[in-house]
């Protein structure tokens, strides 16, 4: 992974910030929604308190039977088609039964079901009725309590028995409908608004089950109180919506509206705001406005005692709502449960006002950031290319140092931070090595000059020795050979020290060549004729492009590398093996290439060949003259002057050896 792509990784961590803060932003919403909430409830014990001091008409106790106001006329038949708008609020009566109970213009109306597969029939006149399956009504008003006894011995119609001595003004009997089928019975009929009941007996029994057959549940009637709503009208804060509950749940009264005022977040914001902010919130389907009773379990807490709030959702885009229940009445005799609703769209505006500004920051930060951070990496990169390109073209490939410190220090050296520190290390390296790779370039010129006085000095010498044994007839002849080897050693350094002086030359040769425009193609052809009497009995291939090979080059220098390489190839070919020059063209100039027959290149050996006082040759005889390694030297000090280079490889069926002598255009000098 490069530099830049590691400070690429590096800005992203920046994205903690927004991370962070859009944590911030959430804790702000809780602890904005906490705030509210304790206001709610402050204010929704306020508007209880006022109730119960202002003695307004709440329930006496924690029971009662809720009327409900009938939306459709109710027909009296038996049947609960009219009653199935209702139905969902059933309130229980025994253990299989329930009741419902609604009121109109034309009375109160009750509905009896009971449950049961079982039937005992009898009529209510009749002696053994209490025994079988029938309902006890019980009507009460102030001291006044009459008990009626419901039962049919057959579905129809029906007359209610009155059970207690009668009262003037209060009915006899009360008519009824009696329908049953497989599943149970249900008893229908309605009391007129006249008896102005204010608590209602029930009691079901079951003759298949047993127990008391005059058994009642007694409970106040409770209803929708118009007078209880305008007092809450009065009390309750503006932008609210305030309910009165039984204890169980049931509606005794409502007033206010729920109204967010103020500007209405857009499809998006409220979007942003339920996705990445809001909490959790509660449905809003149990929270209807047109729902008789509410069961919800923050109603039964604050029945326990204990004020509850719940968030949920709101009737407009992106709005919540909060929901107060406090208790009404005092700790141990709860009177009912206040209800007090308020919509907010402050809280959602607020939340996404803040994440839209920490996201404009946080994306402004990251942007200056990352654009900071990818400059200055992008600098750096460049600054270590340099560092690379000129501690990469510092030194040739034979150890030269090129022309770098010719034209100044190098570079980045006067850079005060840890690159320029590296860039001066480098150019301290490199002074070193260029010190130390002249010293052994002219190491050669100064050993073959200083070696000439010592070995002329001992050549002399052992003549003079000879001439003096030779002059008294007193070398014996047992000396005679190790006075011969004396001479071939002095011979063969003095041909060293002559090499040596002669490499240097050569070297200062070849950098002065002048270039020419030739064809390339008559140079190697002229040399490939040239070299057909040398090779002997061998045989040589010379295979050229058909279509001139124009080239700007030195063709001297080019015609002595090749002499080298033929030389050398001569060296390890056998006297019947074979010999193959080629040419050919490049995208970037020209290849010429000598294979011969012979045994392959040492694989340690092939990036060393074209090294100075380098050889593979067999070490020369006593009287031959030595080997010093310069020709495939010389060899690459052509291709080097050329923008090239020498290769040697071993050819694929391991037959012999290939050389390539790659060559391009020489720089044209200006005049």
């Amino acid at each position: 992974m490069n530099l830049r792509r590691k400070l690429l990784l590096v800005a992203l961590c920046t994205l903690a910030l927004p991370v962070a803060g859009w944590l911030y932003v959430r804790q702000m919403e809780t602890l904005l929604r906490e705030g509210q909430a304790q206001a709610l409830v402050a204010s929704a014990r306020a508007v209880a308190r006022s109730l119960v001091a202002t003695g307004a008409a709440l329930p006496q106790s924690s029971r009662g039977w809720y009327v409900q106001q009938a939306a459709n006329p109710i027909t009296v038949d038996g049947y609960g088609d009219d009653w199935a708008p209702l139905t969902p609020w059933s309130q229980p009566l025994g253990p299989r039964g329930s009741v419902l109970l609604a009121e109109d213009a034309g009375g109160l109306y009750l509905y009896v079901q009971q449950r049961g597969t079982q039937r005992s029939r009898a009529d209510a006149g009749d002696a053994g009725a209490l025994r079988a399956d029938h309902v006890v009504l019980e009507l009460d008003r102030g001291d006044i309590r009459l008990r009626y006894l419901l039962a049919s011995a057959a579905p129809g119609p029906f007359d209610a028995r009155l059970l207690d001595p009668p009262v003037p003004g209060w009915p006899d009997r009360l008519s009824g409908q009696w329908q049953e089928d497989g599943g149970g019975w249900r008893v229908e009929l309605r009391l007129p608004n006249a008896l102005a009941v204010d608590r209602l007996a029930l009691g079901i029994y079951d003759a298949a089950a047993g127990g008391d057959p005059l058994a009642v549940d007694a409970r106040p009637l409770w209803r929708y109180s118009s007078v209880l709503s305008q007092e809450l009208a009065r009390l309750a804060p503006e932008d609210t919506r305030v309910r009165v509950l039984a204890a169980p749940g049931w509606v005794l009264a409502q007033s206010g509206r729920l109204q967010s005022g103020g500007p209405q977040p857009g499809w998006f914001a409220a979007l942003v705001y339920r996705a990445l902010l809001a909490n959790r919130v509660e449905d809003a389907a149990p929270w209807t406005q047109d729902a008789p009773r509410l069961d919800l379990p923050e109603v039964a807490r604050a029945r326990e005692g204990r004020p509850a709030t719940v968030w949920r959702e709101g009737e407009t885009r992106a709005s919540v709502v909060l929901a107060a229940a406090v208790p009404i009445g005092a700790p141990g005799r709860v009177r009912g449960v206040l209800l007090l609703e308020q919509a907010s769209t402050t809280v959602p505006l607020l939340a996404n006002r803040a994440l839209l500004m920490l996201l404009l920051t946080s994306f402004g930060v990251l942007l200056v950031a990352g654009g900071i951070l990818l400059w200055f990496a992008t600098r750096l990169s460049l600054r270590l290319g340099r560092l690379r390109d000129a501690a990469e073209r510092a030194q040739l490939a034979d150890g030269r140092m090129d022309d770098l410190f010719a034209r100044g220090r190098f570079p980045m050296t006067a850079a005060e931070d840890e690159i320029g520190d590296l860039a001066r290390s480098f150019e301290r390296l490199f002074v070193a090595i260029g010190g130390y790779t002249d010293y052994l370039r002219t190491l050669a010129s100064k050993l073959s000059h200083e070696l000439n006085t010592p070995l002329a000095i001992v050549k002399s010498s052992l003549d003079n020795l000879e001439h003096a044994l030779q002059a008294n007839d007193a070398l014996p002849p047992e000396a005679q050979p190790y006075l011969a080897r004396a001479r071939d050693g002095v011979a063969r350094l003095g041909m060293l020290v002559r090499a040596m002086s002669e490499a240097s030359r050569m070297e200062r040769a070849i950098a002065a060549a002048e270039a020419e425009d030739v064809d390339l193609r008559e140079v190697v052809r002229g040399c490939a004729e040239a070299y057909r009497p040398l090779v002997g009995t061998r045989t040589l291939a010379c295979e050229l492009p058909d279509a001139p090979l124009p080239m700007h080059c030195a063709p001297e220098l080019i015609a002595q590398a090749l002499d080298k390489l033929l030389d050398n190839a001569l060296s390890f070919t056998p006297a019947d093996g074979w010999l193959r020059l080629g040419l050919a063209a490049r995208e970037d100039g020209a290849e010429i290439t000598l294979a011969n027959q012979g045994p392959p290149l040492p694989a340690a050996m092939q990036g060393r060949l074209f090294d100075s006082l380098v050889s593979l040759r067999d070490k020369a005889t006593p009287g031959d003259a030595p080997h010093l390694g310069l020709g495939l030297y010389v060899v690459r000090l052509v291709a080097e002057r050329h923008g090239g280079s020498a290769s040697a490889r071993n050819l694929e069926d391991g037959g012999g050896v290939a050389f390539a002598l790659r060559l391009r255009n020489m720089p044209r000098q200006r005049l």
